[in-house]
Protein backbone atom coordinates (compact mmCIF):
# COMPACT_ATOMS: atom_id res chain seq x y z
CA UNK A 1 0.00 0.00 0.00
CA UNK A 2 1.39 3.40 -1.03
CA UNK A 3 2.24 5.79 1.77
CA UNK A 4 0.52 9.22 1.82
CA UNK A 5 3.96 10.95 1.87
CA UNK A 6 7.45 9.83 0.90
CA UNK A 7 9.03 11.61 3.84
CA UNK A 8 8.29 13.31 7.13
CA UNK A 9 10.24 16.42 8.17
CA UNK A 10 10.16 17.79 11.68
CA UNK A 11 11.67 20.64 13.58
CA UNK A 12 12.77 19.76 17.13
CA UNK A 13 12.34 22.41 19.84
CA UNK A 14 8.71 23.45 20.24
CA UNK A 15 7.71 20.78 17.72
CA UNK A 16 8.92 17.18 18.07
CA UNK A 17 10.56 17.57 21.49
CA UNK A 18 8.41 17.74 24.60
CA UNK A 19 8.35 20.44 27.26
CA UNK A 20 11.62 19.12 28.72
CA UNK A 21 13.32 19.38 25.28
CA UNK A 22 13.44 15.59 25.00
CA UNK A 23 11.89 12.94 22.75
CA UNK A 24 8.97 11.27 24.54
CA UNK A 25 8.69 7.48 24.31
CA UNK A 26 5.40 7.84 22.38
CA UNK A 27 7.18 9.98 19.77
CA UNK A 28 10.15 7.59 19.56
CA UNK A 29 7.80 4.65 18.99
CA UNK A 30 5.97 6.59 16.27
CA UNK A 31 9.21 7.40 14.43
CA UNK A 32 10.36 3.78 14.62
CA UNK A 33 7.05 2.58 13.15
CA UNK A 34 7.31 5.11 10.31
CA UNK A 35 10.87 4.01 9.54
CA UNK A 36 9.68 0.38 9.46
CA UNK A 37 7.13 1.41 6.81
CA UNK A 38 9.96 2.77 4.64
CA UNK A 39 9.14 6.46 5.18
CA UNK A 40 12.15 8.77 4.98
CA UNK A 41 12.75 10.82 8.14
CA UNK A 42 14.35 14.26 8.24
CA UNK A 43 15.05 16.19 11.43
CA UNK A 44 15.34 19.86 10.43
CA UNK A 45 16.43 22.20 13.20
CA UNK A 46 18.37 25.27 14.19
CA UNK A 47 20.45 23.16 16.57
CA UNK A 48 24.01 22.06 15.81
CA UNK A 49 24.72 18.61 14.32
CA UNK A 50 26.61 17.18 17.35
CA UNK A 51 23.72 18.28 19.57
CA UNK A 52 21.04 16.66 17.39
CA UNK A 53 22.99 13.46 16.89
CA UNK A 54 23.02 12.85 20.64
CA UNK A 55 19.27 13.47 20.92
CA UNK A 56 18.40 11.16 18.02
CA UNK A 57 20.47 8.24 19.32
CA UNK A 58 17.49 7.34 21.54
CA UNK A 59 15.54 6.42 18.37
CA UNK A 60 16.15 2.90 17.06
CA UNK A 61 16.24 3.60 13.32
CA UNK A 62 18.98 2.88 10.77
CA UNK A 63 18.28 5.75 8.39
CA UNK A 64 17.49 9.39 9.04
CA UNK A 65 18.86 12.70 7.84
CA UNK A 66 19.88 15.55 10.13
CA UNK A 67 19.43 19.03 8.66
CA UNK A 68 21.05 21.30 11.22
CA UNK A 69 21.88 24.98 11.83
CA UNK A 70 18.81 25.88 9.73
CA UNK A 71 20.16 24.03 6.69
CA UNK A 72 23.82 25.02 6.93
CA UNK A 73 24.73 21.36 7.38
CA UNK A 74 23.15 18.01 6.56
CA UNK A 75 24.42 14.57 7.54
CA UNK A 76 23.10 11.05 7.77
CA UNK A 77 23.17 8.97 10.94
CA UNK A 78 26.49 7.50 9.88
CA UNK A 79 28.02 10.96 10.00
CA UNK A 80 28.43 11.36 6.22
CA UNK A 81 28.42 15.05 5.28
CA UNK A 82 25.73 15.69 2.64
CA UNK A 83 25.51 19.52 2.61
CA UNK A 84 27.71 22.24 4.08
CA UNK A 85 27.36 26.04 3.86
CA UNK A 86 29.52 28.44 5.90
CA UNK A 87 29.20 32.17 6.39
CA UNK A 88 32.03 34.06 4.63
CA UNK A 89 34.81 34.73 7.15
CA UNK A 90 34.96 38.46 6.43
CA UNK A 91 31.25 38.80 7.23
CA UNK A 92 31.66 36.74 10.41
CA UNK A 93 34.43 39.01 11.68
CA UNK A 94 32.46 42.09 10.69
CA UNK A 95 29.49 40.88 12.75
CA UNK A 96 31.67 39.94 15.72
CA UNK A 97 33.45 43.30 15.74
CA UNK A 98 30.98 45.87 14.46
CA UNK A 99 27.36 44.93 15.20
CA UNK A 100 26.45 46.58 18.52
CA UNK A 101 24.19 44.96 21.11
CA UNK A 102 23.31 45.46 24.74
CA UNK A 103 25.18 42.77 26.73
CA UNK A 104 22.72 43.13 29.62
CA UNK A 105 19.73 42.05 27.54
CA UNK A 106 21.26 40.06 24.64
CA UNK A 107 23.88 37.30 24.34
CA UNK A 108 25.88 36.52 21.19
CA UNK A 109 26.41 32.92 20.01
CA UNK A 110 28.00 31.06 17.10
CA UNK A 111 28.08 27.50 15.79
CA UNK A 112 31.53 26.92 14.33
CA UNK A 113 32.55 23.44 13.26
CA UNK A 114 31.31 21.13 16.01
CA UNK A 115 31.53 23.81 18.69
CA UNK A 116 29.15 26.34 20.23
CA UNK A 117 30.52 29.66 21.47
CA UNK A 118 28.82 32.31 23.60
CA UNK A 119 29.91 35.64 25.04
CA UNK A 120 28.65 35.05 28.59
CA UNK A 121 27.56 32.16 30.80
CA UNK A 122 23.75 31.76 30.66
CA UNK A 123 22.47 29.18 33.12
CA UNK A 124 18.96 29.09 31.58
CA UNK A 125 20.30 27.76 28.26
CA UNK A 126 21.60 24.57 29.86
CA UNK A 127 18.10 23.10 30.26
CA UNK A 128 17.72 22.98 26.46
CA UNK A 129 20.68 20.64 26.17
CA UNK A 130 20.33 18.28 29.13
CA UNK A 131 19.36 15.37 26.85
CA UNK A 132 22.38 15.78 24.57
CA UNK A 133 25.03 17.15 26.91
CA UNK A 134 26.12 19.54 24.15
CA UNK A 135 27.35 22.72 25.80
CA UNK A 136 28.75 26.12 24.93
CA UNK A 137 32.19 27.60 25.51
CA UNK A 138 32.40 31.20 26.75
CA UNK A 139 34.60 33.34 24.49
CA UNK A 140 35.55 36.93 23.71
CA UNK A 141 34.15 37.45 20.22
CA UNK A 142 36.60 40.27 19.53
CA UNK A 143 39.27 37.55 19.70
CA UNK A 144 37.20 34.74 18.18
CA UNK A 145 38.15 33.07 14.87
CA UNK A 146 35.76 33.04 11.89
CA UNK A 147 36.33 29.52 10.56
CA UNK A 148 33.52 27.07 9.67
CA UNK A 149 30.74 29.34 10.92
CA UNK A 150 27.38 27.75 10.23
CA UNK A 151 25.36 30.39 12.00
CA UNK A 152 25.56 33.34 14.35
CA UNK A 153 22.66 33.95 16.69
CA UNK A 154 21.53 36.46 19.27
CA UNK A 155 19.26 35.52 22.18
CA UNK A 156 17.37 38.43 23.73
CA UNK A 157 15.36 38.73 26.91
CA UNK A 158 12.52 40.08 24.74
CA UNK A 159 11.92 40.28 20.97
CA UNK A 160 12.27 44.06 21.24
CA UNK A 161 15.90 43.61 22.34
CA UNK A 162 16.68 42.02 18.97
CA UNK A 163 14.99 44.52 16.63
CA UNK A 164 17.92 47.02 16.46
CA UNK A 165 20.40 44.16 15.87
CA UNK A 166 18.33 42.81 12.98
CA UNK A 167 18.08 46.31 11.53
CA UNK A 168 21.86 46.79 11.77
CA UNK A 169 22.59 43.46 10.09
CA UNK A 170 20.13 44.04 7.26
CA UNK A 171 21.48 47.55 6.68
CA UNK A 172 25.11 46.47 6.74
CA UNK A 173 24.88 43.22 4.74
CA UNK A 174 21.64 43.44 2.75
CA UNK A 175 21.08 40.18 0.90
CA UNK A 176 24.59 38.86 1.60
CA UNK A 177 23.21 36.83 4.52
CA UNK A 178 20.06 34.91 5.46
CA UNK A 179 18.27 36.29 8.52
CA UNK A 180 15.53 34.48 10.45
CA UNK A 181 14.13 33.74 13.91
CA UNK A 182 13.95 30.27 15.49
CA UNK A 183 11.91 31.74 18.36
CA UNK A 184 10.76 35.32 18.93
CA UNK A 185 13.78 35.71 21.26
CA UNK A 186 16.39 34.16 18.93
CA UNK A 187 17.69 36.02 15.85
CA UNK A 188 19.77 33.86 13.51
CA UNK A 189 22.17 34.65 10.65
CA UNK A 190 23.37 32.13 8.05
CA UNK A 191 25.07 32.33 4.67
CA UNK A 192 23.06 33.78 1.78
CA UNK A 193 20.24 31.47 0.67
CA UNK A 194 20.66 29.01 3.55
CA UNK A 195 17.36 27.81 5.01
CA UNK A 196 15.84 24.47 5.90
CA UNK A 197 13.72 24.36 2.73
CA UNK A 198 16.64 24.85 0.32
CA UNK A 199 18.68 22.06 1.88
CA UNK A 200 15.71 19.73 2.17
CA UNK A 201 14.79 20.30 -1.48
CA UNK A 202 18.35 19.42 -2.50
CA UNK A 203 18.31 16.24 -0.42
CA UNK A 204 14.85 15.14 -1.60
CA UNK A 205 15.84 15.64 -5.25
CA UNK A 206 18.78 13.28 -4.76
CA UNK A 207 16.27 10.66 -3.62
CA UNK A 208 14.02 11.13 -6.61
CA UNK A 209 11.18 13.18 -5.16
CA UNK A 210 10.37 16.76 -4.19
CA UNK A 211 9.19 18.68 -1.12
CA UNK A 212 5.61 18.31 -2.37
CA UNK A 213 5.94 14.60 -1.56
CA UNK A 214 6.67 15.43 2.10
CA UNK A 215 4.79 16.39 5.24
CA UNK A 216 6.51 18.79 7.64
CA UNK A 217 6.02 20.23 11.12
CA UNK A 218 7.39 23.43 12.66
CA UNK A 219 6.82 26.26 15.10
CA UNK A 220 9.24 29.07 14.21
CA UNK A 221 9.93 31.60 11.49
CA UNK A 222 12.94 29.50 10.46
CA UNK A 223 10.33 26.93 9.33
CA UNK A 224 8.30 29.24 7.11
CA UNK A 225 9.89 28.33 3.74
CA UNK A 226 9.81 24.63 4.57
CA UNK A 227 6.16 24.64 5.64
CA UNK A 228 5.19 26.67 2.57
CA UNK A 229 6.86 24.34 0.07
CA UNK A 230 6.00 20.84 1.30
CA UNK A 231 2.92 18.88 0.30
CA UNK A 232 1.47 19.45 3.78
CA UNK A 233 2.97 21.86 6.28
CA UNK A 234 1.60 21.62 9.83
CA UNK A 235 2.04 24.49 12.28
CA UNK A 236 2.21 23.81 15.99
CA UNK A 237 -0.45 25.28 18.25
CA UNK A 238 2.37 26.80 20.32
CA UNK A 239 4.03 28.36 17.25
CA UNK A 240 5.34 31.89 16.87
CA UNK A 241 2.25 33.99 16.01
CA UNK A 242 4.18 35.44 13.06
CA UNK A 243 4.40 31.96 11.52
CA UNK A 244 0.63 31.50 11.74
CA UNK A 245 0.14 34.92 10.14
CA UNK A 246 2.63 34.15 7.36
CA UNK A 247 0.92 30.85 6.47
CA UNK A 248 -2.80 31.40 7.19
CA UNK A 249 -3.89 28.43 5.06
CA UNK A 250 -1.69 25.84 6.77
CA UNK A 251 -3.25 23.49 9.32
CA UNK A 252 -2.56 24.33 12.96
CA UNK A 253 -2.30 21.18 15.09
CA UNK A 254 -1.83 20.70 18.84
CA UNK A 255 1.06 21.63 21.10
CA UNK A 256 4.45 19.96 21.38
CA UNK A 257 3.76 19.25 25.07
CA UNK A 258 0.82 17.06 23.98
CA UNK A 259 2.83 15.00 21.43
CA UNK A 260 0.88 16.63 18.60
CA UNK A 261 3.36 15.64 15.86
CA UNK A 262 3.28 11.95 16.81
CA UNK A 263 -0.51 12.00 17.06
CA UNK A 264 -0.85 13.63 13.64
CA UNK A 265 1.59 11.20 12.03
CA UNK A 266 -0.27 8.21 13.47
CA UNK A 267 -3.51 9.60 12.06
CA UNK A 268 -2.11 10.30 8.58
CA UNK A 269 -0.06 7.11 8.22
CA UNK A 270 -2.69 4.93 9.94
CA UNK A 271 -0.39 3.75 12.73
CA UNK A 272 -1.88 2.11 15.84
Amino acid sequence: MAQPYRAIISDLDGTLLNGEHQLASFTIETLEKLAAKGVDIFFATGRSEPDVKRIIRSVNIDKATLVTANGARATNLGGELLVSHYLPEDIVLDIFHHIPFDPFTVCLNSYQGDEWFINVDVEELKKFHQASGFMYQVTDFHQQHAKQTEKIFYIGRTPENLAPIEASIRERFGDQVQVTYSTPQCLEIMAKGVCKAATLAELAAKRGYSLTDCIAFGDGMNDVEMLAQVGKGCIMGNADPRLKQALPNNEVIGRNTDHAVANKLREIFDID
